[in-house]
């Protein structure tokens, strides 16, 4: 049986108009274009989406536009994660999961909780999740490190538990889940440069931060590796690295937000503390679009 979120997945960035509030009608072309360039699933309020900079109020606004727009089309995981465990309980209780498939939960941040902390506070999660629950280890931006025993511990709880979305960028943690994860568990890449090695090992796909500029061609790289085409998948992971490399220069979303700009898509516009890449990244990113354009497609 196939895992619903095998594939390619895109961490939604959230557009802003000049005057930093939403962008709806570049949200809304973006789904479209998620959806035909091949994009399996949509992740909305993900770190991606400058999720710590919206309001609860926007938040929800978010939610059911995206919801709206999709129209059933692809399955829409919400991004649903923090440091306050009751909290989050609380809110996991009170959201309406109409339209909603399946939650992602990262681990909790800058408390830097325990082993044991971090399975006591996901036990509470797919306790009071009414729909399958992501887990999100992405260390570099959260402070600590969810280990593979803590992930497999959290996987047998309950077959609610389908997926964890790995970015600790340990090959050989993604080896370990893998190894000894229950049948119905995988492993997903949470860094677009490992969608290749980490789908040859045994991950099930990437949610990506380039597919929001680039749906077809990160789509087409998931494929060709899910499908063991390893010399098509090859050649468009080497096609993507250089401008995989630029956009994660000065961290995310500003580099592909910059690309986006400079493709026409959205405004280079992000919400503090996060600001737009400087000058100097911009130009090589303009760069290596160019470059990227003029050479050979797949």
């Amino acid at each position: 049986m196939t895992h619903p979120y095998t594939g390619a997945g895109v961490a939604l960035i959230t557009p802003f108009k000049e005057d930093k509030s939403i962008d709806y009608n570049a949200l809304e072309r973006l789904i479209v274009d998620q959806i035909l360039g091949g994009i399996d699933y949509l992740v909305v309020l993900g770190t991606t989406g400058e999720t710590p900079a919206l309001s609860e109020d926007e938040k929800k606004r978010i939610v059911h536009f995206v919801i709206e727009k999709n129209a059933g089309r692809l399955k829409i995981i919400v991004g649903m994660g923090g440091n306050n465990s009751q909290g989050l309980v609380h809110t996991i209780q009170n959201t309406n999961f109409e339209g909603i498939d399946a939650i992602l939960s990262v681990t909790p941040y800058y408390s830097k909780p325990t082993q044991e902390g971090l399975f006591q506070h996901f036990k509470l999660i797919v306790e009071a999740s009414p729909v399958p629950v992501i887990l999100y280890n992405v260390p570099g931006r959260t402070g600590v490190n969810m280990d593979a025993d803590t992930t497999l511990r959290i996987a047998n709880l309950s077959t609610k538990v389908i997926a964890i979305k790995e970015a600790s960028g340990d090959l050989g943690q993604f080896a370990k889940i893998i190894n000894n994860a229950p049948d119905y568990f995988k492993v997903i890449s949470g860094d677009d440069s490992l969608t290749l090695p980490s789908i040859a090992m045994g991950a099930i796909g990437v949610i990506s931060v380039i597919a929001n500029a680039l749906p077809g061609e990160l789509s087409q790289l998931t494929h060709a590796s899910l499908e063991g085409n390893m010399a098509l998948a090859g050649q468009l992971h080497l096609h993507l690295a250089e401008m995989l490399k630029l956009i994660f220069r000065e961290g995310s979303p500003g580099g592909v937000k910059a690309l986006m700009k400079i493709m026409g898509k959205v405004k280079n516009q992000l919400r503090l503390p996060l600001v737009p890449v400087s000058q100097a990244t911009y130009v090589l990113i303009d760069d290596e679009w160019k470059n990227y354009r003029n050479s050979t497609t797949f």
